[in-house]
């Protein structure tokens, strides 16, 4: 073999230990440029852009379908969170829906709903100003809480948070008066602590005696001891509810009260529409909450009837009902 003449062997270059190719070229004659041309050969590695065959990738059709998959993945959670949204826009919308329909009682009845919850809101605003200058005053006596106990008191709170809502709704409402409202009594926070907003009430609220506030000759105090029958609901009169609940309801106490000041009395007229209805236990009772007392006279007020006054307020446990219509 000539001076000089090479032999190249076909053979596949290998990866050194140090991360860098192994030159595959093998030299007959030992004063041949073997350095050079390995560095060659690194070089035009380095212009391929890559550092080892390592950072190929594997096969184009793999890397191209995990791409895919990546993407697809994104758009799922895309068109997931969409759906999601568009849901809970529609149940927002169904509430909505559903509050305007309770909120429509508010209107003329038979009236179709036709005001936001905000105009609703002032509407019934409107009316109860309205009412406290031209409607009778229904007050609420709470000067007999030492003889109550502390759950008898909550339930006390919680009927005049009833009697409120149900005056709120009424086409004809009262102007609602508590009387003997203590500040830092238990009746008061009881009334905080149960009845969200009650600070808002639009009512009056005074620690002072209904003696003190309204001339006598206008006052009537209702109680189911008394011999009066009430027969009607008269603008300048105050009627007067004694504070106290069923369980607590001691004989002739609010009467008693009545009569010291020598006030007049009524009690509902429940005996002259309504019939006693046998039940197991023989239970009939005439004493009602302050709250079924309130709508008892809210509805007389708005319509004028006592059956369907004392149909709204008196429920069957207490053991009347009307008479059946003759046949």
């Amino acid at each position: 073999m000539k001076h000089g003449e090479r032999e190249v062997e076909e053979s596949d270059p290998a990866v050194g230990l140090d991360g860098q190719w192994e030159c595959g070229l093998t030299w007959q004659d030992d004063g041949g440029d073997k350095e050079s041309v390995c560095e060659s050969l690194r070089l035009l590695q380095i212009d391929m852009g890559c550092d080892s065959p390592k950072d190929l990738p594997g096969g184009s059709g793999e890397w191209y379908s995990r791409n895919v998959l990546r993407k697809q993945r994104h758009w799922e959670k895309i068109v997931t969170a969409k759906k999601k949204k568009r849901k809970q826009e529609k149940e927002r919308r169904k509430a909505k829906h559903a509050e305007d329909k309770a909120l429509s009682v508010l209107c003329a009845p038979g009236a179709a709903p036709q005001h936001s919850k905000r105009i609703l809101k002032a509407i019934t605003k409107e009316r109860l100003l309205v009412a406290k200058e031209t409607a009778p005053r229904l007050c609420v006596d709470l000067s007999m809480s030492s003889h109550m106990t502390k759950k008898e008191i909550s339930r006390l709170a919680a009927q005049i948070r009833r009697l409120y809502g149900s005056n709120k709704k009424a086409v004809k409402p009262f102007w609602i008066c508590l009387t003997g409202f203590v500040t830092g009594s238990l009746i008061h926070e009881e009334c905080l602590r149960m009845n969200d907003g009650f600070s808002n009430y639009l009512m009056d609220t005074t620690h002072k005696s209904y003696l003190d506030l309204f001339p006598l000759e206008t006052i009537v105090y209702l109680t189911p001891d008394s011999e009066n029958v009430l027969e009607d609901i008269e603008p300048h009169r105050v009627y007067i509810l004694g504070g106290l609940v069923d369980e607590s309801i001691q004989k002739k106490l609010t009467l008693q009260k009545a009569q010291e000041h020598s006030l007049q009395t009524a009690r509902l007229p429940i005996p002259e529409y309504m019939v006693r209805r046998a039940n197991v236990k023989n239970y009939h009772s005439e004493t009602l909450a302050i709250n079924q007392v309130f709508d008892v006279l809210s509805t007389y007020y708005g319509t004028q009837s006592w059956p369907d006054a004392l149909t709204a307020g008196v429920p069957p446990a207490k053991g009347y009902v009307l008479p059946e219509p003759a046949k």
